[in-house]
């Protein structure tokens, strides 16, 4: 398929995906004209990848990642290394702690929301359980 088809069916734009190209992320080949086509399995390459960067993970990390993912299922291959792993883990931790914040962030909005319709506060803590 051709960049446009692929940022089409992604949701990514064409300039993503030529970013992504140039970071090694996603590959493809060359029509006799220069145009770029793109496999199919491309399509859950770029949702992986898209999905990584909400996640924060950096393109250098994303990069040392993607060789260890299977593109259609998501599932992780045997080509994992220690480094990785310990690099993995350390953006999951980094990931739990901005969840971490997020819900209390969360819960203070909740509170400030309540009180300016009328709420208690302790009322509007309950009510969010």
């Amino acid at each position: 398929m051709r960049i446009g088809d692929l940022a089409q069916r992604t949701g990514v734009s064409v300039r993503s995906l030529r970013y992504y190209e140039q970071q090694g992320l996603l590959g493809s080949t060359r029509t006799a004209g220069g145009q770029r086509e793109y496999p199919e399995a491309a399509v859950d390459r770029v949702i992986r990848i898209q999905e990584m960067f909400a996640a924060g993970v950096p393109s250098r990390v994303l990069a040392e990642l993607l060789p260890c993912i299977h593109d259609a299922d998501g599932t992780p291959n045997a080509t994992a290394t220690p480094w990785l792993t310990e690099t993995l883990t350390a953006e999951r931790d980094r990931i739990d702690a901005a969840i971490k914040d997020l819900r209390r962030t969360r819960a203070l909005l909740d509170e400030v929301i309540g009180t300016a319709q009328g709420a208690p506060a302790a009322e509007a803590r309950s009510e969010r359980r």
